[in-house]
């Protein structure tokens, strides 16, 4: 057994009644003759043959010996055909962050499915078995991905609930089977890098990021980590959260910290201070002392450590020095060890020099006064919990978008649009964000207007999310329900006008810096490629600065893609925000872009993958060069007017690329019957 293996505490007892040894064995008899029925059927009736081997395959699962006879078989069920038309067909198009949400799904034959494949990848990276698809060091690496990404599922001691539900959620059994045979350390060293890559863009919401950063400092303790660069990047990790400066290095707790700090001098106070930033502004993480070291030095002390406890550059101390009196008020209204991203919100929304904007600083008095109306009070209670009050919770979620709008997420809502709004609100209208929140939490509903007419959100029914989300940030929690209601009216108000109903709500949805003509790559009606090289034209002029005079991007810009999975198949539409198109550091044009999922770099097929760091990218931005961007955008706006004599016209070649590229991914069924030929760069 590798060194690493889990060791056995924490691990599920069986079940009572569960089976002994000769029950396994007539379980995976009865295994291989539905397999040898399966074999032998003919490929138009294999349909019929497939539930008997996953019936079998699901209660093999959490039977005692099971796990290893589904591995020992693994490469006969796929040679079989148990996988044939299914999602699992092909293993090199899976995605490891999907495996935790199926094998918890409650479905039995997808979780049979699942679990086959498991086994089946198994084999391949121990060098047990071979497929045309995948070859040893994918499915290795493939594992180690699922492992980290459910670290706590078979790592963390189970709680009474998991062991109520040890027959029927197989994830920490399934997942120690598969780490005692690919190796912890490994696993370690993917989720640290994981982790890093998450923490890259700057989200708002870093609860699933401080979960796995809890577990690796668990497994730190439990097992013997020795890998060097896996060890020292996980143990930053954890010290920025547990115990980012000298005197709490240790995790004494807040009440043996609060004792230290009363012995320390005015160095070693500045020195706590400036520890503290290091930390956040290194990871974007801020750790429960660091909340309560801001508060005290604010609230319970004269010393004048802010800045240097923020971290603040020239900016961002002319701010706090012009606003001491409002941000000391902020500090004692928002921040606390319930709240510690505040701190990091706080410290980036004066660094934008936000308070200088007239509206802003009474804005956020306002704020700090209201009083939530009982139905969104009760939403924050369901999502964040008694403790603090939902008004401290929408004051500290207010900082955090302020400070960080590209980290606004929709968790796993569609409400893309909605999202979208508000992290486009905070960059370009952020007095406008709070008056809208303002609106939502004293009067549970968002009054805004469609050419005129007044749209109440309170009078609205449901919009495209089924429920308020609970897994995203205050002000979207608050926000959300309405937007989304709001956003599918003005779509009612404008269904019968033909063309994209977008031309008309976008620049009444997100704000005046929209431009009112909206082009669109296929026809509503028909779905096929309408003018698909006028639309590429007129986008590469729009913002490519090689094309339209070398003209920024003022506003970012609201946009459409055609989102497709690692497989390069059409997934729908998605809406995402132009920021700016400018050259990386290696020279080569690119597209950044704000995406309102949670996580913006996505293998979007076809050698299609979202960089997130390394191209020049600012927090929270993704970003492709521009034909790989190009070939996926099917909605962009532009000007009407645009300036007369300054834009180019992009060589055929580059139209050429990017007609072949969407016509190899999401634009293949949308040919128009007279111009196949041309889209596939062949006139």
């Amino acid at each position: 057994m590798n060194s690493q293996t889990p060791k056995a505490e924490g691990s599920f007892a069986p079940a009572a009644g569960s089976a002994s040894a000769p029950d396994v064995q007539r379980m995976a008899a009865t295994l291989d003759a539905a397999l040898e029925r399966l074999e032998q059927a003919r490929p138009f009736a294999r349909h019929r043959h497939r539930p008997p081997v996953l019936a079998v395959v699901g209660r093999m699962i959490a039977v005692p010996g099971g796990l290893e006879a589904l591995h020992e078989r693994a490469p006969r069920m796929d040679s079989a055909g148990l996988f044939h038309g299914s999602d699992w067909d092909n293993p090199g198009a899976l995605l490891p962050q999907l495996i935790g949400q199926t094998l918890a799904a409650g479905d039995p034959a997808l979780v049979a499915l699942e679990v086959a494949s498991l086994m089946r990848l198994l084999a391949v990276a121990r060098g047990e078995a071979a497929h045309p698809a995948v070859h040893a060091d994918f499915a290795r690496h493939f594992l180690t991905q699922a492992l980290a990404l459910n670290l706590r599922h078979f790592f963390a001691a189970p709680s009474e609930a998991d062991r109520e539900l040890a027959g029927a959620d197989p994830r920490r059994d399934v997942f120690r089977y598969i780490a005692e045979r690919v190796g912890l350390e490994d696993v370690l060293g993917l989720l640290v890098d994981e982790i890093w890559r998450i923490l890259d863009q700057r989200p708002v919401q870093v609860g699933p990021v401080k979960e796995m950063i809890t577990q690796i400092a668990v497994a730190m303790t439990r097992e013997d980590v020795t890998s060097g660069g896996a060890r020292t990047g996980a143990e930053r990790l954890v010290a920025a959260l547990f115990g980012p400066t000298t005197q709490c290095r240790d995790d004494p707790g807040l009440t043996a910290y609060f004792e230290r700090l009363g012995h320390l001098d005015e160095a070693g106070l500045m020195h706590e201070a400036s520890g503290f930033a290091r930390a956040m502004h290194d990871t974007g993480l801020v750790s429960d002392y660091h909340a309560a070291f801001l508060r005290w030095i604010v609230c319970d002390t004269d010393l004048d450590l802010v800045d240097e406890t923020l971290g603040l550059g020239p900016t961002g101390k002319e701010c706090r020095r012009r606003w001491r009196t409002l941000v000391n008020e902020l500090v004692a209204a928002a921040i606390s060890e319930r709240t510690p991203q505040a701190v990091h919100g706080l410290a980036l929304m004066l660094e934008r020099g936000l308070l200088h904007i007239p509206p802003m600083v009474p804005a956020l008095r306002r704020q700090m006064t209201a009083r939530l109306a009982p139905a969104p009070a009760e939403r924050l209670r369901l999502a964040y919990g008694e403790a603090p009050s939902p008004e401290t919770r929408v004051l500290a979620g207010v900082l955090e978008v302020l400070g960080q709008p590209l980290g606004v997420g929709q968790g796993a809502n569609p409400t893309c649009q909605s999202a979208r709004a508000i992290a486009m609100w905070s960059m370009n209208d952020p007095d406008y964000l709070l008056h809208v929140v303002c609106q939502a939490a004293e009067s549970d509903t968002v009054m805004m207007h469609f050419e005129g007419r007044p749209i109440r959100s309170a009078d609205l029914p449901a919009g495209l999310a089924a429920s308020a989300p609970l897994d995203a940030d205050p002000v979207s929690v608050l926000l959300v329900p309405h937007l989304d209601r709001i956003y599918a009216e003005m779509g009612r108000l404008c269904a019968d006008r033909g063309g994209d109903p977008h031309q008309w709500i976008n620049p009444e949805f997100h704000g005046w810096w929209v431009p009112r003509e909206c082009l669109v790559a296929v026809d509503v009606a028909t779905g096929l490629l309408s003018e698909f090289d006028r639309f590429l034209t007129r986008f590469l002029q729009a913002y490519d600065p090689r094309f339209n005079g070398g003209r920024p991007v003022i506003h970012p810009q609201p946009a459409g893609v055609a989102a497709t999975d690692s497989a390069a198949r059409f997934v729908g539409w998605h809406a995402i925000a132009i920021q700016r198109v400018s050259e990386d550091q290696h020279g080569e044009m690119r597209v950044y872009f704000y995406n309102p999922n949670n996580d913006s770099g996505q293998d979007w097929g076809g050698g299609v993958v979202v960089s997130t760091a390394g191209c020049g990218e600012r927090h929270g931005e993704g970003s492709l060069p521009v034909e790989q961007f190009a070939a996926r955008l099917y909605l962009f706006h532009d000007d009407p007017v645009p300036p007369p004599g300054i834009a180019a016209p992009p060589p055929a070649e580059i139209l050429a690329r990017i007609r072949a590229m969407a016509a190899e991914t999401w634009a293949a069924d949308r040919q128009p019957p007279d111009s196949a030929s041309l889209l596939a760069g062949e006139a």
